[in-house]
């Protein structure tokens, strides 16, 4: 085929119909695979150059038609991506060799799976994955790194070459309950007595809450979230990666997918939670608090939510990076890939042999884990 490679550095150059055509053929996509997402972390500041993700997307054009393009950005640093290769940047600079820029396939700030070689047909998807390879093989270019590709796409990564390295996240399904309590119901007696306890000191402390989907999320809300999101990452002595212009960006382009829960009490809001949902699946994004209320974090981010899914008949709520203390709450590990090549041949070497001693470890950790069910009988 007659096709023609080129690298974009605003999404604005392929424009809104191009870019989400090409996701909705994907069998992996997902909201953060939108225009309207990736577009408001770059317009808003989160994600650019000035942030140390310089947006550099591969794309693949079969005349005027964007047949395969993957999100890509020259990186900087090594925030915001949730799989962690501090201890390979130390090594490189302990050898007196330039680890950054390195080039990485992901969605900002977002550790959640999908399409990252995203085509029309298998015939652009291999055009579109040679490309890559030619692309990392110029100067300059340290390594390559993608993160969270759906299964298949992390298969044919390694048959290019590119060494796979798995994780562990926390997913809950939905088997069809008609209620929270039939939820809880089917939980050991501990784990269901605990999950009540909290739910009850919650509603103890007169906190009660309010659910707002898409076009009902004003902007005095927004700015509220975002006044919750900061003060949380303060609390930590953290910086927070997003701002209010993306939260306002995305509440105009992409509302049908965002619902924001927010706790009130004595009819003053203390606290939210954003979740981002599609038809099939809803993803834990960010929450924040104004003030001290025990358990409210869980109520807030978890159990609204899971009320949310069972209402709305959502099969998959996916929680997020980390965090064993979800299986308490019915979330289940499911194993995660990442797939990355190393430039230089000794490097390549020595993280090769330290992912097949970290692979033996992820197994033993998800076999303990799955001892560990949380269900009086397991989930079908």
């Amino acid at each position: 085929m007659d096709y023609r490679t080129r690298i974009v550095s605003s999404l604005a150059e392929i424009g809104q119909p191009g870019w989400d055509g090409l996701v909705a053929a994907q069998d992996e996509a997902n909201p953060f695979l939108s225009y309207a997402f990736l577009h408001a972390l770059h317009e808003s500041g989160s994600a650019c150059a000035d942030t140390g993700w310089e947006p550099h997307y591969l794309s693949i054009w079969q005349g005027e038609r964007l047949a395969a393009a993957m999100p890509l950005y020259r990186k900087f640093h090594s925030y915001g991506e949730y799989v962690f290769d501090w201890a390979w940047a130390e090594a490189y600079q302990r050898h007196g060799v330039d680890y950054y820029p390195k080039l990485l396939s992901a969605i900002p700030f977002t550790p959640v799976r999908g399409g990252r070689l995203l085509a029309i047909d298998e015939k652009a998807r291999a055009a579109l994955l040679a490309a890559l390879l030619a692309l990392q093989q110029e100067p300059g270019v340290s390594s390559t790194h993608i993160l969270y590709p759906p299964p298949p796409q992390a298969k044919a990564l390694a048959g290019a070459g590119f060494l796979l390295r798995s994780g562990v996240q926390f997913h809950w399904h939905n088997e069809g309950y008609a209620s929270f309590a039939e939820f809880v119901d089917t939980l050991d007696r501990k784990k269901r007595k605990n999950i009540l306890a909290e739910r009850r000191k919650v509603s103890e402390q007169g906190v009660r809450f309010v659910q707002l989907r898409g076009a009902e999320i004003e902007e005095a809300h927004w700015r509220f979230f975002n006044r919750c999101y900061r003060h949380t990452y303060s609390d930590h002595y953290s910086t927070p990666y997003l701002n209010l212009d993306f939260f306002l960006r995305i509440g105009r382009s992409m509302p049908q997918n965002l619902l924001l829960t927010i706790a009130l009490r004595d009819g003053h809001a203390i606290a939210s939670s954003l979740t981002v949902h599609d038809r099939d699946t809803l993803y834990g994004r960010y929450w924040g608090a104004l003030e001290h209320v025990p358990c409210l974090h869980f109520e807030t981010a978890y159990y609204q939510p899971l009320e949310f899914c069972i209402a709305e008949k959502i099969s998959w709520f996916e929680g997020g990076a980390q965090g064993e203390h979800k299986m308490a709450r019915g979330f289940m590990p499911q194993k995660t890939w990442s797939a990355h090549w190393l430039a230089h041949p000794g490097f390549y070497d020595a993280v090769e042999h330290f992912l097949q001693r970290e692979e033996g470890g992820i197994d033993g950790y998800l076999s303990e884990l799955n001892e560990r069910n949380p269900f009086r009988d397991p989930p079908r």
